[in-house]
């Protein structure tokens, strides 16, 4: 059986692909429950509290992020090397996530035989 990662790697803004892993996400927990969402480098931007993307003329849909919880999607990690690297913590995330040092999170990675990259 496919077990699905989603790895978020690119900021919300100026791409389509951060939007497009999300509705790639809410879709595929209709189908398993067996899936994962990473966010890793500057990925982690994407589930940054506060954001007004206003300014670059495009939506946000950061809050978008807080449907995981009506959808269970519970298997949520962060790099937590990727956050101290960018001066954030977990608490100025907009979603509940497990932050893994890298080993981990490389190795929790590996649990899962189909990753999508966003």
């Amino acid at each position: 059986m496919n077990k699905p990662a989603f790895v978020f790697r690119t900021p919300p803004h100026g791409t389509a692909s951060g939007r497009e892993g999300l509705d790639a996400v809410l879709a595929a927990s209709a189908l398993t429950d067996e899936l994962a969402v990473f966010f890793i480098g500057d990925g982690v931007y994407q589930i940054l509290e506060g954001q007004d993307p206003g300014a670059v003329l495009t939506r946000n849909y950061t809050p978008t992020f807080g449907l995981f919880e009506l959808y269970d999607i519970e298997s949520i990690y962060v790099c937590a090397e990727s956050l101290v690297e960018r001066g954030l913590s977990v608490t100025r995330l907009s979603i509940a996530v497990q932050a893994l040092s890298r080993d981990k999170l490389v190795a929790r990675l590996a649990d899962f035989n189909v990753r999508l990259s966003f």
